[in-house]
């Protein structure tokens, strides 16, 4: 399958923002918006389809966000070692977590939320000089009674994304070697087991395994060397879409869940494809409550 087959028309990503240092953490709110980081900035952006992206919040190395099940956004802030929650209601902000029993955490990246309202999230540990690390790389569960238990550790765990299903979770491995791996689930949460799936170690090509996602066929699409690489849920690589510039994250949004909004490192891009993303746990929620 060639990214024809993927993509909505042969049109190039059309850029909807730029001028930013290192656009990162992208979020689709169902309410009809998309919130962005500009990592090295520490910034937090709010962008509306046909209009200039809004400056909404002062972060700390601020870089993936979802939402939990309140309609709150869950952000990594790097430098500031720690995952915190800003209710873009209220404007108030609090830190999650920034310890695991009293050992700080490396430099959170990225942050997906579970059905059950739980938060995983990924903790690359090769950014932090040796002297200051006191936790070694890992994926960590923050419970919804707010108790922190470890997943898996990996050599350097950046993206993430679930199956529909919920039993399998798709981690990128950005650095060193370069791919992408899935970790498995019992009904219980347990993991069961890990595999590659995609391996982009030896792509010269700029770019590197960074943000995941999966659409409703269950396809992973993942940011690598030339743009973003697509695969079947059995690891194959049936297509790759080229992006204008070095693709480091992106989501699935619009009403269709099927414009994907991509971050690269001075702008955003916009892409339509054939098939929808998955939603994330808060659209569920959302549109669930539009419905009653």
């Amino acid at each position: 399958m060639s990214a024809v087959e993927i993509l909505e028309s042969s049109q190039p990503p059309q850029r909807v923002a730029t001028g930013y240092t290192f656009a990162e953490g992208p979020l689709w709110d169902p309410s009809g918006h998309f919130y962005f980081a500009d990592v090295r900035d520490d910034k937090l952006y709010r962008l509306t389809p046909g209009k200039d992206a809004k400056f909404v919040r002062k972060t700390t190395n601020g870089n993936g966000t979802t939402f939990d099940l309140n309609g709150n956004i869950v952000q990594c802030e790097g430098l500031g070692r720690r995952l915190t929650r800003w209710n873009p209601r209220t404007d108030e902000a609090e830190i999650i977590v920034d310890n695991v029993e009293g050992r700080k955490l490396n430099r959170p990246n990225d942050v997906i939320c579970r059905s059950d309202g739980s938060l995983l999230f990924t903790d690359p540990d090769k950014r932090v000089d040796i002297k200051d690390r006191e936790l070694d790389a890992a994926i960590w569960r923050v419970a919804p009674d707010g108790l922190v238990h470890l997943v898996v550790n990996c050599e350097y765990p950046n993206g993430l994304a679930f199956s529909e299903d919920e039993r399998k979770l798709y981690v990128a491995n950005t650095r060193f070697l370069k791919y992408l791996h899935e970790i498995s689930f019992d009904s219980h949460g347990n993991v069961i087991g890990r595999r590659i799936i995609g391996d982009m170690t030896f792509d010269t090509a700029q770019g590197a395994p960074d943000g995941v996602k999966v659409d409703a066929l269950g396809r992973i699409y993942c940011t690598g060397p030339s743009g973003i690489w697509v695969y079947t849920p059995a690891g194959e690589k049936i297509g790759l879409i080229p992006c204008t510039e070095t693709p480091v994250n992106f989501t699935f949004g619009g009403d269709d869940l099927k414009t994907l909004y991509i971050c690269a490192h001075s702008s955003v891009y916009t892409l339509r494809v054939k098939v929808p993303g998955l939603p994330s746990a808060w659209h569920k929620a959302y549109l669930k409550g539009a419905q009653q």
